[in-house]
């Protein structure tokens, strides 16, 4: 089993896309949604995501925060296609970027389509205490805001927000 320790934060202007070391394509869905998640119904999220020419099945349990227990497997690519097209809600599109940043990793989401406008950074911890530089470009952290996390714009995308709730002047359950 995986544990996952990530945070998650949004990104104020372009400084990091001249460090961005790669950039990968990537398009996910998810088997089940946000209701299922919020009732209770369902413990993890399920994922399909094509990353590049790499496709991958995960499963992330439910927990809010920064630390969940993750199952990431590979599989072939015309599977994760089969898969994409039995996925509930609506699929995200994002260019990942690969940023290095003080000895660690950031992964700079910039999201597409319904989501296009958003563009949010990951950093994966060793511990949850473990000590990281922000980059000049890191914003406010939304660890714990659920209407960033991926499941959640698969369900309600960035376009649907209101300027408050894009702003974070307006806290939302979703």
């Amino acid at each position: 089993m995986g544990i996952e320790i990530e945070r998650k934060f949004l990104v104020t202007g372009d400084g990091w896309r001249a460090a961005a070391r790669e950039v990968v394509p990537m398009a996910q869905g998810y088997i089940n949604d946000q209701a299922a998640m919020d009732s209770g119904a369902m413990k993890a999220s399920v994922r399909v995501r094509i990353a590049g020419d790499e496709a991958f099945l995960n499963l992330k349990s439910r927990e809010l925060g920064h630390t969940r227990q993750e199952f990431d497997y590979a599989i072939p690519v015309d599977d994760a296609r089969g898969l994409l097209a039995l996925c509930v809600g609506g699929l995200v599109d994002k260019r990942r970027h690969y940023v290095e940043h003080e000895g660690h990793l950031w992964e700079v989401d910039e999201f597409l389509g319904d989501n296009a406008g958003l563009v949010v950074a990951e950093i994966e911890l060793s511990s949850a205490d473990e000590a990281f530089v922000k980059p000049e470009w890191i914003g406010a952290e939304v660890t714990d805001a659920l209407r960033y996390y991926n499941l959640a714009l698969a369900t309600r995308p960035y376009s649907q927000w209101s300027e408050g709730e894009r702003s974070g002047a307006v806290a939302s359950t979703h």
